[in-house]
């Protein structure tokens, strides 16, 4: 198993040669898709969002998974998250109860 780690100067510019800046557009350009870079652009804006991706890769991959896979799981609208006293993160499915066919609730 092998790890590659990419760094991007987005505040600023590399002291490096500039060039570099042009082969990871490329990049970037070649392994994306027109709307998944515009998408990615546009989540890039929404206030906390670098923090909060810096946060998810610092968790261990254990918890990452579980976490990815709650959400993978689950449907935005029926999430509740809440942060307790001690300053603990809960999240839950609100669970829903459909009517079963033929039966007046």
């Amino acid at each position: 198993m092998t790890a590659e780690s990419v760094v991007y100067y987005l505040n600023r510019a590399p002291e490096s040669d500039p060039n570099d800046q042009t082969e990871w557009l490329v990049t970037a350009l070649a392994n994306y898709t027109g709307a998944e870079l515009r998408e990615l652009l546009y989540v890039a804006e929404e206030p906390g969002f670098f923090e909060l991706m810096r946060g998810l890769f610092a968790l261990p991959e254990e918890s990452r998974a579980v976490l990815q896979h709650f959400l993978e799981t689950g449907h935005p609208s029926a999430m509740k998250a809440a942060i307790d006293p001690k300053g603990r993160l809960t999240l839950e499915h609100e669970q829903r109860v459909r009517p079963l066919p033929g039966i007046a609730n």
